[in-house]
């Protein structure tokens, strides 16, 4: 930035400005994840990106995932994750290290910072205010038809509760929420956090649902960036194997997203530093947008 001209700068600035006037008022639901939440010059830069969205009148609300450090803390217990299309098997004492390490030292991080920079964030699990109802999570065995993969303490949302949510945007404050639900007996669930976001997404009636990822959007068989996905070009996807691993999550909660009435969804590279920003806040397009 020190190396532009004055004018390219008053530039880059104007162009915000139609975006801000969109945007205003309108929640914004982020799924932080990846790089962009272990790379310590990203995080502070995510952080500062949240303020300024706050700052110019938009209303976001950040969902956080936390496999890397999840994985690390299994570690040094002795214990490795395994996965199931993209969804971590989760016994009783990993889901104990999952609620310490997500509820605790990830969503505190986040706050943390984003307060550091002048915002006003509060951390919320699934259990606050009766924000997430969960269920087991029943998944389909793909190589036995008719029968279930036990995945243990991995849940699926039956109910959010968004009481808590809107009360601390209409007090100014930045939610940041773990994807930890609960249901009725007491019992605590793991819930992917993409899966999270897009249900937010849906209830807020957001504007827009930003998914970040590890890669630079959702790619075809020849590595190359597909830009935009409809409904229909997600299941051919799907269909050949395409999308998979990871990603059937992330793509799965997108769409639901966008068929339930979220006007965009995004999946962009949480990598490049800012990129929430050049999303939001600039016309140049940015990873893979999907629409309904």
């Amino acid at each position: 930035m020190a190396d532009m001209t004055h004018h390219t700068k008053a530039e880059i600035l104007a162009e915000a400005l139609p975006y801000i006037r969109r945007f205003h008022g309108k929640t914004i639901v982020v799924k932080y994840g990846g790089n962009a939440m272990t790379d310590d010059t990203l995080k502070h830069g995510f952080a500062r990106d949240i303020v300024l969205l706050k700052l110019v009148g938009m209303n976001p609300v950040v969902v956080h995932g936390g496999g890397p450090q999840i994985d690390n803390a299994l570690k040094k217990i002795g214990k490795s994750g395994s996965f199931v299309q993209g969804m971590r098997i989760t016994d009783a004492e990993t889901m104990e290290v999952v609620e310490w390490v997500l509820g605790g030292e990830v969503q505190q991080d986040i706050v943390m910072l984003i307060n550091q920079y002048g915002g006003q964030a509060v951390g919320l699990t699934g259990k606050d205010g009766g924000l997430i109802h969960a269920k087991k999570m029943q998944m389909p065995d793909k190589d036995h038809p008719g029968e279930y993969v036990d995945l243990g303490f991995v849940g699926e949302i039956t109910q959010i509760n968004p009481a808590v949510v809107k009360a601390l945007q209409d007090d100014a404050f930045i939610p940041v929420i773990s994807p930890i639900g609960f249901d009725d007996d007491g019992s605590v669930y793991n819930i992917n956090a993409d899966l999270v976001a897009g249900e937010i997404a849906r209830i807020l009636k957001a504007e827009k649902l930003i998914i970040m990822t590890n890669i630079r959007g959702v790619l075809d068989r020849e590595s190359n960036l597909l830009p935009e996905l409809t409904a229909q070009k997600i299941e051919q996807l799907f269909a050949d194997g395409t999308i998979s691993g990871g990603m059937m999550p992330k793509i799965a909660a997108a769409l639901a997203a966008a068929k339930s009435g979220v006007n965009a969804v995004h999946v962009i590279d949480g990598r490049i530093a800012h990129s929430l920003l050049l999303e939001v806040l600039t016309d140049q397009p940015f990873g893979t947008l999907i629409r309904q």
